[in-house]
Parts: structure tokens; sequence; C-alpha cells
């Protein structure tokens, strides 16, 4: 799903490109001078408080322009190259409308948006026709995995990284949110509700896991700061390779035997290895990469879907039988992470900044949990509370991302991330 980021990002740009060529209309004479200045300045100033840098690329010069038509500065305005950087806001608002956009990416961007509802089907499919998509076991499950941690990496550059340097506290909130708010609350809730040893330590182990790549859609849909989200499930998703098999192993250990050591090396296969792969080829065949991301967003959608159905197939008849005694304990988990992630980042950030925060905080890579657990646990159910967590998280973030659409951001917001 990581690979839709493209896609959500190049939006908000044409998104904020729409806003500039909207508000500037032909201007009679006696104002051509003011918007020539504005684009020889290489700043505009949007209604919401942002700033967008121009470039241009006009084949006249700026003295040309004045001394055309109306009509004919409007016809060269549209074909100006605009490099969007809201410098108060990076986000902004996500735009209503994707114009500017091929056919082809306004539907990748759509089945994106329809994401929790794909998570449904899925678990429909899941329970009533679960050889639909069992047929996914671990083999290719870690395959599919793998390849949605390649199309992250191939959306990376290493100026990302150095983006996460220069805003240490708001990336490092984030991951201390990820791996601290979570794992605590699995824990928890888990000897307060005083479950089986096996379902115990599966609620822990899948609140410890990663922040999840629908975490940046649910970020885009709730006005949040999707660059900032981008990062953030980044440093998780490398850091889940010490602090996934570290935390299970301390919370979890004294429940049933951790394998760390298992969990660890699985993880940097299945996470950080094609991670660094998708970088790299990024960074050194920028032309190579540019050809394969076409396709991945479609791929990354309909390999999520699976990703999401094949747990709930793969443990459907426990879920039959004891389906109401595990929701309640992921739904208070997931439902716990989006209230504290949000109220606590509040005390020092801005609107847009706690509500990724937030959704980084509840949603998690439950398809990671779900694997490890099937991987290094001998009991079965220690799978389960993954399962269930696909579709609580996607619901739940889902709901809380729509809520939040309907609420405006301030336009007086704080401005937390410098990009």
């Amino acid at each position: 799903m990581a690979s839709i980021s493209r896609v959500i990002l190049k939006s908000h740009k044409l998104g904020a490109h729409d806003a500039l060529r909207n508000s500037v209309s032909p201007t009679p004479t006696s104002k051509r001078h003011n918007l020539t200045h504005l684009v020889a300045k290489g700043g505009l100033s949007l209604p919401d408080g942002r700033s967008l840098a121009i470039r241009s690329k006009l084949k006249a010069p700026i003295g040309a322009v004045t001394a055309t038509s109306s009509t004919n500065q409007m016809s060269r305005l549209r074909h100006t190259q605009i490099l969007c950087k809201a410098t108060a806001d990076v986000s902004g608002n996500p735009p209503d409308r994707a114009g500017g956009m091929n056919q082809y990416e306004r539907i990748i961007e759509t089945l994106t948006t329809l994401f929790p509802v794909w998570v449904i089907l899925g678990a429909i499919v899941g329970i009533y026709k679960p050889a639909a998509v069992t047929w996914l076991e671990t083999d290719l499950f870690t395959l599919g995995l793998g390849f949605l941690m390649l199309s992250m990496g191939l959306t990376l550059t290493f100026e990302d990284f150095r983006r996460c340097l220069r805003n240490p506290w708001t990336v490092g909130v984030g991951f201390l949110a990820q791996y601290l708010i979570k794992p605590m609350l699995g824990f928890v809730i888990a000897m307060a509700l005083k479950l089986s040893a096996p379902l115990a330590t599966g609620l822990i182990l899948v609140s410890c896991c990663p922040g999840g790549q629908a975490s940046n859609v649910a970020t885009y849909i709730s006005k949040g700061n999707v660059a900032l989200s981008v990062l953030m499930t980044t440093c998780s998703t490398i850091g889940a390779i010490v602090m996934t098999p570290l935390l299970t192993k301390l919370l979890a250990g004294q429940l049933v035997p951790v394998d760390a050591a298992g969990l660890a090396i699985s993880t940097f296969q299945v996470v950080l290895v094609p991670t660094i792969v998708g970088v790299l080829a990024n960074e050194f065949f920028p032309k190579f990469t540019s050809k394969i991301i076409t396709v991945t967003p479609l791929i990354g959608v309909i390999l999520t879907t699976l990703l999401c159905a094949s747990p709930i197939g793969q443990v459907a008849d426990v879920l039959k039988t004891q389906g109401s005694q595990l929701i309640l304990p992921v739904i208070i988990l997931h439902s716990a992470a989006f209230a504290l992630g949000y109220w606590i980042s509040k005390i020092s950030f801005g609107e847009s900044t706690s509500r990724t925060i937030s959704i980084e905080c509840g949603m998690q890579s439950s398809a990671l949990g779900f694997l490890l657990a099937q991987k290094h646990f001998s009991n079965p159910l220690v799978a389960v509370p993954s399962a269930v967590s696909v579709v609580c998280m996607a619901l739940g973030g889902s709901a809380l991302a729509v809520f939040w659409r309907n609420r405006p951001i301030p336009l007086d917001d704080k401005d937390d991330f410098e990009e």
C-alpha cells in the first residue's frame, strides 16, 4: 500500500496547483504588474495561509509577459511548471478532486481510498469462503509482504531520510508512540482481560509491529500530514528489526517462549531488505524505477486486499467459535491507541500533526504480526489477534479519517514539520 503514497502525494501537489490556477483570473492592464511581480518573485500566498514556490519555464522572459494580452498571459501561466512546497503546512488540506491526474492515477487513488471496503469484502470472503484466500500460505504470504515493502522503498530517496534528521522531534514522537504507547496498551489489555497465554501473546505481538502502510491513506483522507506519515511509517518499519522482537520478548516472554533472534531475522528479511533494495534502486536507477512505479500501485491494492483476507480465512474456524472473545480486546487496543496518540500529541503539536501521529499509533502492520506468529509460535491461536486486527484497524482508522475530514484544519495551525 505504501506504493500508493506516490499517487497520494502527487494529488496533494496537483491540488495546490489548482488552487493557484483558480486564484489567478485574467487581470486588467492595471493589475498586470502585480501578477508579473508575483511570478518574478517566485512565490504566491494561498487563501489558507500556505505559500507556493514557483519555478517558471516560460519561453518568453518576464518583460515579454507584461507586453502580452491578458489571454496570452493566462495561457502561458497555465503551462507554467509549478513546484509546490507548502511552507506553513506540508500536507495542507487534501484536494477534493484529482484535477490534472491521468485516468490511471485517478483509478488507483479511488481504489486506495476505498481500502476499508476491500478489507470488509476480504474478511467476508475469508470467513465464509476461506478456500478462496487460504492458498496464500506462509511462503507466498512472505513474498507478498516483501513486495509491499519493496514498493515502499521505491518511493523513497536519501533525501527522505535527511528530512527525518531535520525533524527529529516530530518523527521521534511518532516512533515512541508506535513502540511505547501501543505495546504497553497491548500488555495491559491482555493482563486486565485475563486472556489465555496464546491470545495474550498474539495481542502483544501485533501491538509491537511497525506502522502499517494503510496509515498513509487514512492520513490523506483525514487532512493530516501525508509526507510526515510516510516518514513515520518508514522509520517504524526500519526500527521493527530491533523493536518488534525486543518488545515481544520483554512483554510476552513470561507467557510463552519467544524466539527473539528468529523474529529479528524474519523481520530483517521481510521488511528491511526489500525496503533497502527499493531505496537503492530508486536512487541509482531512477529511470527504471519510474517505469516500475506506474505498475506497483495497482499490484499493491490487490496484494494488500489478499494479505488482509488470507489471515481471516486461515483462522476462520476459530473466529466463528471465539470471535466475540477476541474482538473486544482488539477494539480496545486500537481505540485507546488512536485516542492517546492524538491527545498526547496535542500537548506539543498542531492539529494536522496530531491527527497524523494518532493514525500512525493506531494503525500497524497486522499482516507482519500474522506472519511472525505463524513462523515462530507453535500455537496457531497466537496468529488470531493479528487476523482480527486487520479488520478492526482498517475500519477504525477509516472511520476516524472520515470524521476528521469533515472537521477543517485551523488556519493558524502550528507548523511542526520542516520540508
